[in-house]
């Protein structure tokens, strides 16, 4: 009989862990699957960790992977993905905002020989419209800056078939951006729509600062725009500085005026050399991620792991 792993990173969930475990049995056992529901604990503060090794302890099927720290939402998918022994792989966030009722639909997708099942978010009940809008204002930035296309509302609920596990493990990148990943990856892939509901329990882990850093992980690991855009503008600027250059040679030795102007020139010295900090600043960011790759740091590290498998 093959096996379904469920990779469910969780960060100070204490209040939705058990009605979440209660909802995947409810729609997991009366499938002909075995299943595994791989918990990792993203460093939790609160009684999240205890109620992992509770459910570990009464239940075989439910293996718990608690990390040393906090790594970061995408880090700890990645620990689960690499720890799933299951012939395909569904990842979905612990908060019930990713329905379990789903889970049956993912999996009769996979029989039809689908590798990866992408779950597009419709809408988010009670989020307010400056989230929704930034949200497809992120999308389409990114893929018109970049090559690979990340499906606007994709989440990281989804469905992988083992053959695109093990192909996603190769990638080891420390600026993770799983979705990019996911689409750079290929095989089979279908879409299928969901409206998320509201959080069962407790608020949202995802800080605005978080937001902001997931978007630029995202754009700066799929794409050298920024870089192309910061030459193009230093060629514009170049360009006007020369012929102003010229222009103010013309009125110095062909006519008695003199140049007026000293607040302009100030403000156009003060406008340039913000603009040289900023381009500056991009290209700092993208020798920043080098020399975190070339560190080879591990990507996480497992404190403790509950019901580990039998080599």
């Amino acid at each position: 009989m093959k096996l379904v792993s469920i990779v469910v990173p969780v960060y100070n969930e204490q209040e939705n862990m058990e009605v979440f475990y209660q909802e995947v049995l409810k729609y997991m056992e009366p499938l002909t699957y075995h299943f595994e529901l791989v918990f990792v604990d993203d460093g939790s503060k609160d009684a999240t960790p205890l109620i992992i090794e509770r459910l570990a302890a009464k239940d075989s099927r439910v293996r718990g992977l608690i990390l040393a720290r906090n790594f970061g939402h995408q880090t700890a998918l990645s620990c689960g993905m690499d720890h799933a022994e299951g012939d395909c792989v569904v990842t979905m966030d612990g908060d019930m905002q990713h329905p379990p009722e789903m889970l049956p639909q993912l999996i009769a997708k996979w029989e039809e020989g689908i590798e990866v099942v992408q779950t597009i978010r419709k809408t988010t009940e009670g989020v307010s419209w400056l989230k929704n809008f930034t949200s497809s204002l992120f999308y389409r930035i990114m893929n018109a800056m970049s090559n690979v296309q990340v499906q606007e509302g994709g989440s990281d609920f989804r469905l992988l078939d083992r053959k695109v596990v093990l192909s996603f493990r190769r990638f080891r990148e420390r600026a993770r951006f799983i979705r990019g990943m996911i689409g750079a990856i290929g095989y089979r892939q279908v879409k299928m729509e969901f409206v998320a509901p509201k959080r069962f329990a407790g608020s949202s882990k995802f800080s605005v600062k978080k937001m902001l850093h997931f978007a630029l992980d995202g754009i700066t690991a799929y794409s050298k725009m920024p870089l192309r855009i910061s030459f193009y503008v230093g060629l514009l600027f170049a360009a006007a500085s020369f012929a102003l250059t010229m222009h103010v040679m013309y009125i110095k030795i062909f006519t008695d005026e003199a140049v007026p102007g000293w607040a302009t020139i100030t403000a156009s010295i003060l406008f340039l050399g913000g603009l040289q900090l900023l381009f500056i600043g991009i290209i700092g960011e993208y020798v920043g991620r080098i020399f975190e790759e070339v560190k080879q740091r591990p990507l996480y590290l497992v404190r403790e792991e509950f019901n580990r498998p039998k080599e």
